[in-house]
């Protein structure tokens, strides 16, 4: 059987799953927490000096008020969407973000940084914030979490609380596959799956160690449909890089058994798997059924390989509706897509956080 047909079975499956699920799910939880990368960074890194940034035109056009936020899309990402179906609120804020404090924060923060990844080496080639950074504030939060609510319903919120983590994709594509000299004389590329995953567990148990319960580990996308991947596989004739899609398999593999592990382990947790793959792989291989038109390049200038300033405002080849495309830019996927994937996400897995 096809790999292809194999992913429309799963996601087939899935959706019958899903018509069994009540479609609106009622705020009962009081906010959502997240640490990752560019995936779920709502603008910390306009406050960091690094060149990881997106708070330009044309980037945030769709979002409310037209904002050029650091989001990296044209609107708002998957957790924003995400918070919305909580029935928390429709956007969750930077915590490096002066315009927002504690009483903003304490319905749901995001502590992610654009670039970033598991492995510290990935953090340092575009000077962003490590994942254990992202902790130390999330530390720093707690205490003033404490100090405007009060030690007993601080307490309450950071048990009750979602936490989301999605980070990983960098460590491969920005770090592993980009320096030949770096972490690839290392490790074989079982062996960096191995070690990043361990960061993985290490990062639950030290979440779960300052009172999170109720965890979602987000998993792999197809890495080798983004646009910039299928640029430069020209011997492929720009399809797909199969061979980046298969690690994001078997590294989302070590994820699920992870996630297992850990279950058994750690007193009072919730922990789940929230894997986007086939989700966004139903997307890019059927993309008519969403009203999507585009797969191949992404909206933002010529959508081959420009992402961060490169995709300036000047660039006259940006796309007029993004809501036609998959990707927004060579690496990000735009509104649209994180809204589906989002609305998967919420009913598949974090359902179970109710």
């Amino acid at each position: 059987m096809a790999p292809h047909t194999n992913i429309m079975i799963l996601f087939l499956v899935s959706q019958v799953v899903l018509l069994v699920l009540v479609s609106r799910i009622e705020a009962k939880v009081p906010a959502v927490i997240v640490f990752g990368d560019s995936s779920v960074d709502a603008g910390n890194n306009n406050f960091i000096p690094t060149v990881a940034r997106s708070n330009f035109e044309p980037y945030g056009r769709d979002f409310s008020g037209g904002r050029a936020t650091g989001r990296f899309s044209n609107g708002r990402l998957a957790t924003d969407f995400i918070a919305q179906h909580l029935g928390i609120k429709p956007t969750i804020p930077a915590y490096l973000d002066p315009a927002y404090n504690i009483s903003d924060f304490a319905t749901g923060v995001t502590f992610a940084s654009a670039a970033t990844g598991y492995d510290n080496a990935t953090s340092d080639v575009l000077t962003v914030l490590p994942l254990w950074k992202e902790l130390d504030y999330f530390q720093d939060y707690q205490k003033k979490l404490k100090a405007h609510l009060g030690e007993k319903q601080a307490t309450q919120t950071i048990t009750e609380a979602v936490y989301i983590i999605s980070v990983g994709t960098n460590d491969f594509l920005e770090n592993y596959y980009a320096f030949p000299g770096g972490r690839r004389s290392q490790f074989t590329i079982t062996q960096y799956q191995d070690y990043l995953a361990g960061i993985a567990e290490s990062f639950v148990k030290r979440l779960h160690g300052l009172g999170a319960r109720k965890i979602s580990l987000g998993g792999l996308p197809p890495m080798g449909c983004m646009p910039l991947e299928r640029t430069t596989n020209i011997m492929g004739q720009h399809e797909c890089v199969e061979s980046y899609n298969n690690l994001a398999l078997e590294f989302n593999g070590k994820l699920g058994n992870l996630v297992v592990k850990l279950n058994k382990q750690l007193p009072g947790v919730n922990l789940v798997f929230s894997n986007p793959y086939y989700a966004f792989m139903h997307i890019i291989l059927r993309p008519a059924l969403y009203g999507i038109e585009v797969t191949q390049v992404a909206c933002c200038a010529t959508g081959m390989f420009e992402m961060g300033y490169a995709c300036g405002r000047t660039n006259p080849f940006t796309c007029p509706n993004a809501d036609k495309y998959v990707f927004w830019d060579a690496f990000h996927p735009t509104e649209k897509t994180n809204h589906i994937i989002a609305d998967y996400v919420a009913k598949k897995v974090l359902y179970k956080f109710l």
